[in-house]
């Protein structure tokens, strides 16, 4: 069923006294009342039964049980120069805004992708990633872990939906991924001789230790949130191997120290048992895709803290398109045929296991805004359904070191809010039909509509 939101404006043209009350408010700020009849609380891991929820200046203010009288809030935002919205959510639940922490916002899965990189300037791929960005909030993602893109326009389309120029999710990105020439960070894999350049530090190519202190503080200085490494091979690159290592264990301890020295994590894009390992004994945050992590892998990973993302709708999505002749090149679709029917399984072994799991999708492998298909393939894997929505909120948090900001509806926090439509722990197929977004205290979709701004 569709979520039904009362939209209630403002227009008093005066304002009541109301004294010292708690509703005062500095000029200009924006009320709104949610009237939510379950909303969860991802931190303690339950589901609440009616909830009133007022936002203040872009910030969560009250939380109540029920709901409330929105009269003094009215006026109090009215007093203060500022809007008044009142939003009923009837039979939705509330949840925090989502986290995917694995995406790539600056380009998108296609037929055409393989020669579109000789036919397309990178002001094309930025100019579309402000498609994406969008179209990925509204699917109800109010912050995304971009780990990799190809010169550094993620950079610039973070930069952009900070300054409010595109909306779109809050982003912490890798910019260019680090690894080896010929690896699957080499981004001149399959080029003719001529035109297959032997990459450097600068590019995130390296081959070295020492290669890897410079790639790092290359990093830092175009203005990363974090450092992504490829240590063992991947599906869509055009070389020979989705799973052989790429890295050496002290290329990798070289890159973490240094990253850890400037304040970044390290996420570690691996298929490979044998990568897997040494990424984990290197000192990495996470392990993204993990195919074919062993009991070997998983005891570590336990041991080290380190965290796992899964994205097995990538997985499951480039083994579909691995059937259609000519989608993918030969030795990619042969790629894809062999990582797509084992990765979910994997999943749900490292979550019986008592892996660290954060929900990642690897947007762009597949179109962006249908990243809330992973929920129902984590669920199908053998993980609770509060665990998954945990997954993409208090666990993502923490796997972004924003904890203390992200992955929940408190007091305090800033106002990043969704509604489904329904109970997502009675069918978790539900999260896939956000029908309102708020990010920071701003409405970017209402009835399942998008709101013009």
């Amino acid at each position: 069923m569709t979520v039904r939101c009362a939209l209630v404006l403002a227009t008093l043209m005066f304002s009541l006294p109301i004294g010292s009350m708690a509703t005062d408010l500095p000029a200009n700020h924006d009320v709104s009342v949610l009237h939510c009849v379950r909303l969860l609380d991802s931190g303690a891991g339950k589901m609440l039964g009616e909830t009133t929820v007022i936002v203040d200046g872009g910030r969560i203010k009250e939380l109540h049980a029920g709901t409330v009288d929105i009269q003094p809030y009215q006026q109090a935002a009215m007093k203060a120069g500022g809007s008044f919205h009142y939003l009923n959510m009837v039979k939705a639940t509330c949840l925090p805004g989502l986290i995917d922490a694995h995406t790539h916002l600056t380009d998108e899965t296609s037929p055409t992708a393989y020669t579109d990189q000789f036919r397309l300037n990178i002001a094309d791929y930025a100019i579309r990633s402000t498609v994406y960005a969008k179209r990925t909030l509204l699917a109800g993602f109010t912050s995304v872990r971009n780990v990799g893109d190809n010169q550094n326009d993620s950079i610039a389309l973070r930069n952009a939906i900070n300054a409010g120029i595109v909306p779109g999710p809050r982003m912490f990105t890798a910019g260019v991924p680090i690894g080896s020439t010929g690896g699957h960070a080499d981004p001149t894999d399959g080029y003719r001789r001529d035109l297959a350049r032997d990459g450097g530090p600068s590019d995130g190519i390296i081959n070295s230790p020492e290669d890897a202190l410079k790639a790092v503080r290359q990093h830092y200085k175009d203005g990363v949130d974090l450092i992504k490494i490829m240590p063992s091979g991947g599906v869509l690159d055009e070389s020979a191997s989705a799973d052989n290592s790429q890295m050496t264990l002290e290329e990798i301890k070289a890159v973490v120290a240094a990253a850890h020295d400037y304040g970044f994590t390290v996420a570690a894009h691996a298929h490979g048992a044998e990568a897997i390992r040494r990424a984990v004994l290197g000192g990495v945050d996470s392990i993204e895709h993990g195919t074919f992590m062993n009991a070997e892998d998983m005891r570590l990973m336990k041991e080290h803290g380190t965290w796992y993302v899964p994205t097995i709708i990538a997985g499951k999505y480039v083994q579909e398109m691995a059937a259609i002749p000519g989608y993918y090149p030969p030795q990619v679709a042969a790629k894809a045929m062999q990582v797509g029917p084992i990765i979910q399984a994997t999943a749900g072994r490292a979550y019986k296991a008592g892996v660290k799991i954060a929900f990642g999708t690897d947007a762009a492998v597949y179109p962006h805004g249908q990243n809330a298909k992973e929920f129902k393939y984590m669920v199908d894997a053998g993980m609770p359904p509060m665990f998954v929505l945990q997954a993409a909120t208090t666990h993502a948090a923490e796997l972004l070191h924003k904890q203390d900001q992200l992955g929940q509806i408190a007091v305090g926090r800033g106002a990043d809010i969704i509604a489904v439509p329904g109970n997502p722990l009675d069918d978790i197929t539900t999260m896939q039909h956000v029908s309102f977004v708020m990010k920071d205290g701003v409405i970017y979709k209402q009835d399942g509509k998008p709101v013009e701004l």
